[in-house]
């Protein structure tokens, strides 16, 4: 089954961020007008996701006006309401910052590229094939983890 793709409006931001966290391909545009984000999304066969009920009115029928205002809860309508689950599979296989996807970076190409300290103690990391972040698990990756677990694989109600 082919993972749904999304577009998210300005006013989503966090929510992208999540998505993309959890391996979903998600898309930000920067300052487009809703026009132009409905045919972005139309041409790209994504769910677009917005807070604008004008916009939700008339974009078609592939998209979600978001009522909720926190991130946690907008993520459960969107599970919610497209049946969606994460595979854990997918958790961090996207740059959070630009949707890229993340490739395997060497330890030894990493050397520069990260503080010294991580340098040395860390041995995997990650690269972003669009914008060049580089990623490693540091003392935060478990609590995204468990996030991401609660948000994604929960059963919401």
């Amino acid at each position: 089954m082919c993972s749904p793709c999304f577009c998210c409006d300005a006013m989503l931001g966090g929510l992208a961020r999540w998505l993309r966290l959890a391996g979903f391909d998600t898309t930000l545009p920067a300052s487009q007008s809703d026009r132009e984000l409905e045919q972005v999304a139309r041409a790209e066969r994504r769910w677009l996701l917005t807070r604008d009920r004008a916009l939700a009115a008339h974009a078609g029928p592939r998209v979600l006006c978001i009522q909720s205002l926190a991130v946690p809860e907008q993520v459960g309508e969107v599970c919610r309401r497209l049946r969606l689950r994460a595979d854990p599979a997918r958790f961090f296989t996207r740059c959070s910052r630009c949707n890229g996807r993340l490739a395997p970076l060497g330890r030894e190409d990493a050397q520069g590229l990260v503080p010294p300290y991580v340098g040395t103690h860390v041995s995997d990391f990650s690269r972003c094939e669009g914008c060049g972040q580089v990623y490693w698990p540091g003392s935060h990756h478990g609590r995204i983890r468990a996030r991401l677990v609660e948000y994604f694989l929960c059963e919401s109600g």
